[in-house]
């Protein structure tokens, strides 16, 4: 199977009630959902959508809606392209709202993961019956903004023809949230940026094996610029023509932020084996007569044809294989192994700053490196705790679908805290005569290299000056496949002072939670160790320390998350565990050895999972 691919799914479906276009159809009416020109508008430009990616030589998955389903034009449009262009027809689980789900569920609800488990269910029954009537076969792929475990595992076990679903809308959380005038009840962050197998205990944290393997493919709801998106919302940057309209991000009714961002993707085959992916996801509500995001009805359109002649021209170059997402599935499953890692480093292609994130994503955690602030860990997601957390009415989460973070910089502060306390992060600081450095604000860059079962990624060197000593300081950050661990090396590469000691401290801050507001912390164990003993802190908000020389281990151990993180050292001078308070909820784990030129220390962050 050839690896060296640059793979492309492009899914419409005719949603014949837009999430948007019922209102701009019907200014000044009363609501009618199964009003005829809406029909008609939605319908039209599915059409739209379909002939462009024809025209252009490529194909799609048309994901039916359940609205759609009781369109015969829709339908027999969906075989047609079936026969004629090799299009799958799959399903979807977006576009409920239509006369007969009103009539029967009497909701205006139309996420299927906020529904209780038993509408879950029926939903499911009720789409899917009418999807083989319509069809007489069941479908191979579905989706929606985000699709949880409970509700993945409930359709492989009853309709196992599915393998291949869109299951996560990347970081589509609190930011996404506050940008929509916080009326945009969807969080759902922390989750795979590229697709994955989704374990049967959470669907944001692949299978380790498969014993844990919920029997599909996840692909996410459109390819996200993994640096504008995570600073800023995720909606005004993804392979969406619509999303660069809606950013603004185009001039003279040109797109080459669009571009830049297809071929950014397709760059990442350079750390995942020669394998690359970008997907389109574009219901018609985009497209409307009336226009949309200030843009008139023509350059909605022209977005759409510019974007889709891009991939078009790549496809006759050679250098882009369009598959449906059934066949994408296939091939996944032929060229990945469970434990093999998501790899991107990403650098900005919008601001014009020299900015670069490493994402690294595997079963046992998700984790974001910004070079920016010298290399710090800015985002830990625990994926080793296959955390169950149950989503829509009747559970804990009706609406938050994330997967709870350790380190999260946006909503936990990172480095740069506004009064007291500490934001969370992963760093280490070098201290000489009572002067103090933090790396966070040594900027750098660096560089991607693979030796077998490791990933590792090599910073350029930075220079430290306190008053009386200048350092050069080199960070090696390794991530070994199916470890759950991070190691990091500090190379003292050079001192103005050969025989001059400096100390580091290597630290991190970490706490837990989702969005922006503080979680219980009660219940977290604090500890650390040496070869002879043992301290403990039982989380109580007391602001307390603890300390040991020639210490191996600090350990955070968080019950409510089933995680447990430490930091693991083989020569450390001390190591200490740190309490936080009300004012900063946070817990700090680190240890302290003095080094001069030419030495390294290394150390290690660990994710397991606890009962």
């Amino acid at each position: 199977m050839d690896k060296d691919k640059f793979i492309l799914n492009i899914i419409h479906r005719p949603e014949m009630v837009p999430e948007y276009a019922e209102k701009i159809t019907g200014q000044g009416k009363e609501e009618n959902i199964s009003r005829e020109s809406l029909l008609t508008e939605s319908l039209d430009i599915f059409k739209l959508q379909q002939e462009i990616a024809h025209k252009n030589g490529l194909k799609t998955t048309i994901q039916m809606t359940y609205a759609s389903l009781f369109n015969e034009e829709a339908v027999s449009i969906a075989k047609e392209h079936h026969l004629v262009y090799h299009d799958e027809i799959a399903l979807s689980l977006l576009g409920l709202p239509c006369k007969e789900f009103r009539d029967k569920y009497h909701t205006k609800d139309f996420c299927i993961w906020m529904f209780s488990m038993e509408d879950k269910k029926s939903i499911v029954t009720d789409v899917f019956e009418k999807f083989h009537e319509c069809f007489g076969f069941y479908p191979e792929s579905t989706g929606s903004y985000f699709m949880d475990a409970d509700l993945i595992n409930y359709i492989k076990e009853t309709y196992p023809t599915v393998k291949c679903a869109v299951a996560t809308c990347w970081e589509e959380g609190p930011k996404a949230y506050h940008t929509c005038n916080n009326s945009w009840y969807t969080l759902m962050d922390g989750g795979p940026w590229n697709p994955w197998i989704p374990s049967k205990q959470n669907s944001h944290a692949p299978a380790a094996n498969e014993a844990e393997d919920s029997g599909i493919v996840a692909i996410p709801h459109l390819s996200r610029d993994l640096l504008a998106c995570y600073d800023g919302n995720g909606s005004n940057f993804g392979t969406h023509p619509q999303n660069v309209l809606r950013g603004m991000i185009y001039k003279d009714d040109q797109f080459p932020y669009f571009f830049n961002l297809v071929d950014q993707y397709r760059s990442l085959k350079k750390y995942n084996r020669g394998y690359a992916y970008n997907m389109m996801f574009v219901g018609p509500g985009w497209m409307n007569k009336m226009g949309r995001w200030e843009a008139p009805y023509e350059l909605l359109v022209k977005s759409y044809e510019d974007g889709m002649a891009y991939y078009g021209e790549l496809k006759k170059q050679g250098l882009l294989d369009d598959m449906t997402m059934a066949e994408f599935c296939n091939y996944y499953r032929e060229i990945k192994t469970y434990t093999q890692p998501e790899c991107a480093l990403w650098k900005d292609i919008l601001y014009g700053s020299d900015k670069q994130l490493f994402w690294y994503c595997d079963p046992f955690m998700r984790a974001c490196v910004n070079m920016d602030q010298g290399g710090a860990i800015v985002d830990l997601r625990p994926y080793a705790g296959k955390l169950y957390w149950p989503v829509g009415i009747g559970t804990r989460h009706v609406q938050d679908a994330s997967y709870p973070f350790l380190i999260q910089e946006k909503y936990r502060a990172g480095y740069f805290t506004h009064y007291a306390g500490e934001g969370t992060i992963k760093s280490a600081k070098l201290r000489y005569q009572g002067e103090e450095v933090d790396l966070c604000l040594c900027r750098t860059k660096a560089v991607f290299s693979e030796e077998g079962s490791k990933r590792i990624l090599t910073l350029k060197p930075v220079e430290i000056e306190f008053h009386k000593l200048t350092l050069t300081l080199q960070t090696i950050m390794t991530f070994e496949e199916g470890s759950s661990t991070i190691q990091t090396e500090r190379h003292i590469l050079k001192m103005s002072d050969p025989e001059a000691y400096v100390e580091l401290d290597e630290y991190m801050v970490a706490c837990y939670g989702t969005t922006e507001y503080p979680e219980d912390m009660n219940g977290i164990t604090l500890s650390c160790r040496n070869e002879h003993e043992e301290i403990v802190i039982p989380y109580e908000y007391k602001c307390r320390e603890g300390s040991l020389t020639d210490g191996s281990c600090a350990k955070a151990v968080l019950p409510v998350i089933q995680t447990a993180v430490s930091l693991c050292f083989t020569q450390a001078d001390s190591v200490y565990i740190r309490e936080g308070y009300a004012f900063s909820p946070m817990f700090t784990l680190g240890c302290t050895k003095q080094l001069k030129e030419k030495e390294v220390f290394v150390s290690w962050l660990k994710l397991e999972k606890v009962d």
